[in-house]
């Protein structure tokens, strides 16, 4: 009974932790601003197979360094259909960055990385093959806010979906 108690208690200091812990927001590509992505390009339709884009694509060169949002666990890195090589970091308040179409990953699964810490370089991976080099970045909750759910196409996953122009500029 008693490590039952010390596993739960356990459970909820990481689970506490991870929503007090504080963001330390950093643009995703190195050098770049906001004015190298489309402020309105996020819930755009119709996009692709996806029908709805979830995320904003941040424009740059090949080889340009992809940088972590925030300190964070690397969940993920390979190869997906879609987004190419990407990489995917678990941050603060339980949120998850998606970076994708890399030309390069430079992390590894389960390792943690520092706001600002590069995890691989741009390029045009996966479905943006012939498209100009980019980072498709987009933010993920894994606790739903069910106010955000509105009328728009796929608009029930906004309640797990940030808007990441609005997120990088709260830096």
């Amino acid at each position: 009974m008693k490590i039952a108690k010390i596993l739960g208690l356990t459970l909820l200091a990481v689970l506490v932790a991870g929503l007090l812990l504080p963001e330390r927001i950093q643009i995703p590509v190195a050098g770049a601003s906001a004015k190298d992505w489309n402020s309105k390009s996020f819930w755009f339709e119709p996009w692709g197979s996806s029908g709805v884009h979830k995320g904003i694509d941040i424009f740059g060169k090949t080889g340009t360094p992809v940088l972590s949002t925030t300190d964070g666990v690397v969940l993920f890195t390979g190869e997906i259909a879609k987004g190419g090589k990407v990489v995917l970091v678990l941050g603060p308040r339980w949120r998850l960055h998606y970076f994708a179409h890399l030309d390069s990953i430079g992390t590894d699964a389960l390792s943690f990385v520092a706001s600002g810490e590069a995890i691989g370089t741009l390029g045009a991976s996966g479905n943006a093959q012939g498209k100009p080099p980019h980072l498709h970045y987009s933010i993920v909750r894994m606790l739903p806010v069910p106010w955000k759910v509105d009328g728009a196409t796929q608009g029930v996953k906004k309640a797990f979906f940030i808007d990441p122009h609005a997120y990088l500029l709260e830096r």
